[in-house]
């Protein structure tokens, strides 16, 4: 069935200047015209057009969905989980917020006078956390629980790290690294070993001004700290590659950072939920992976070879990744099925 684009335009909810646009800028292209020259979309186009509207709405620019699409960086299917997920969020953070409605009303009514700026301090919080997180993820969630003891240790890293950024300390000073190692170490202990909750967590960071008050913990010291430990992995490659690798390397080694954490949770989600190395899922996650490792890497497989082979001899580099000996066995079976599938004998690196 073929749409024209007024006909799309109503039936998607969007105007048909917007339709027009996509097509001026490449990004959506009526699959046919009529003898008359009316712009024609098929099913294919109206899939198209739910990933650019879906990504759209997760905060991309329309140049970053071009980007993502090219690179086919995410799947229809993974798009409408993303969504589903964003709904249940919506719906569960309304069933909280009427609880707590209740409970205040209950507690206003019994008389009790409690500690205002406590109270409301404590409830800012806990409404933030309950934004992006389910009861029982709470229950799991160090980071959600009270802990004087781990409150402080924070406060004491966050307050160390702080300094040195408002010197000018580079991230790649040994100061920097060795501070960031360490946060990189609790921050995995404080988020039960989950890189989904990471996820989760740095979207609070980005979209919860108050987040990074009551931390002390802004965008800026988030990139200062990422840099600081990418710095300290990118000091033991250093040991394994050439000049003109390591060169290569650094240039490229942060381009894509923030691409890992969302990708590492994909993994490990997929290994939870018994997606079989083989299926076609795991495949595309194993590909979404090598295309990172070689964004940083480059496409020589001798090169690969050598981050390989940094990878077994260190310990060092698996720690602040998120990922388990049995994960990455995992993916590197659902790379090999991929390359089998291909009909490759020669496998880059993971």
């Amino acid at each position: 069935m073929l749409f024209k684009v007024g006909e799309l335009a109503k039936r998607a909810g969007i105007t048909v200047r917007t339709l027009h646009h996509y097509e001026a800028i490449g990004l959506l292209l009526p699959s046919a015209r009529t003898a008359a020259g009316y712009r024609l979309y098929n099913r294919l186009d109206i899939a198209r057009l739910h990933h650019i509207q879906a990504l759209s709405r997760m905060g991309m620019s329309l140049g970053e969905v071009r980007d993502c699409l090219e690179r086919q960086a995410l799947s229809l299917q993974e798009i409408l989980d993303s969504q589903i997920s964003v709904l249940d969020g919506q719906l569960s953070e309304i069933a909280v917020l009427r609880q707590r409605l209740v409970t205040l009303r209950e507690t206003l009514r019994s008389g009790a006078e409690p500690d205002l700026e406590e109270w409301l301090t404590t409830l800012e919080l806990m409404t933030m956390y309950d934004r992006y997180f389910s009861k029982e993820e709470l229950e799991r969630l160090p980071f959600a629980q009270a802990d004087s003891r781990r409150d402080g240790e924070w406060k004491q890293l966050v307050d160390e790290v702080a300094g040195l950024h408002a010197q000018g300390v580079p991230p790649a000073d040994e100061r920097a690294q060795r501070l960031a190692a360490h946060w990189m170490e609790i921050l995995e202990r404080d988020t039960a070993g989950e890189p989904d909750f990471l996820v989760r967590l740095n979207k609070m960071h980005q979209a919860e001004p108050d987040m990074a008050r009551q931390t002390g913990i802004s965008p800026a010291l988030t990139e200062y700290v990422t840099h600081a430990f990418g710095h300290s992995k990118l000091n033991i490659y250093r040991r394994y590659l050439t000049d003109e690798e390591f060169a290569f390397t650094s240039r490229h080694y942060f381009d894509r950072m923030q691409e890992w954490p969302p990708l590492v949770a994909a993994v490990r989600k997929a290994n939870a939920e018994g997606v079989q190395a083989e299926s076609e899922q795991a495949q595309q996650l194993a590909r979404r992976w090598l295309e990172l490792f070689q964004s940083f890497a480059g496409p020589s497989v001798q090169t690969q070879q050598k981050f390989r082979t940094a990878m077994a001899n260190e310990p060092e580099l698996a720690k602040g990744t998120w990922m388990t000996p049995e994960v990455l066995a995992w993916l590197q079976r659902a790379i090999g099925a991929m390359f089998q599938a291909a009909g490759l004998r020669n496998q880059p690196g993971s």
